[in-house]
């Protein structure tokens, strides 16, 4: 894991985290069937870090390359309002969920892995790529994952963020306690 001098001070300012899907939430492998329905496979780490981090009021955004339904469907699954699919100029529909957001691009995060990142990398408050990422987007990170993309790599890059934002404490003291009141 690569954590720059200044990643855990700009971790402290996201208030949105845009997400990659292939090769960040997904392993970037993607299998058909003999009737050609598409398949892939989304780790539930992940997706229970994502409703921690919305539990603490921090926003996220989907922006992938491909077009998928089954994006859609796990987008929605954790209420992820604003899914981007078929972008191929990822900063344009970056400037536009700024902008949607009201947000300056140092309150925003991005993990990605594979050079059509690169631009919003170059960015974004936080830029995060994902351990398997290729070498020059790595170059442009100011985290990168220990974990692969579609293993956890979203969920480490989530309780990073919380941790430095002093947030992880109160969001997780309910999966301590002894009698297990409060856990949903």
């Amino acid at each position: 894991m690569k954590v720059s001098s200044e990643a855990a001070k700009k971790a402290k300012k996201i208030k949105l985290i845009i997400l990659d899907v292939d090769g960040v939430l997904t392993d970037g492998r993607i299998s058909f069937n003999s009737k050609n329905e598409e398949f892939k496979s989304f780790d539930v780490k992940d997706g229970h870090g994502i409703k921690l981090a919305q539990r603490s009021g921090i926003k996220f955004a989907i922006i992938t390359g491909r077009w998928s339904p089954i994006v859609e469907k796990r987008g929605r699954e954790l209420e992820i309002s604003e899914i981007h699919q078929n972008a191929i100029d990822k900063l344009k529909v970056f400037n536009e969920v700024l902008k949607k957001f009201e947000l300056k691009n140092e309150e925003v995060a991005y993990i990605g892995d594979d050079i059509v990142d690169i631009p919003v990398l170059k960015r974004v408050g936080l830029a995060a790529t994902v351990a398997d990422a290729f070498d020059y987007v790595k170059k442009e990170a100011h985290y990168i994952t220990k974990l692969k993309g579609g293993r956890g790599a979203v969920r480490e890059l989530i309780d990073f963020i919380l941790k430095k934002q002093n947030r992880w404490n109160d969001l997780t003291r309910r999966y301590y306690r002894k009698d297990g009141e409060g856990i949903e």
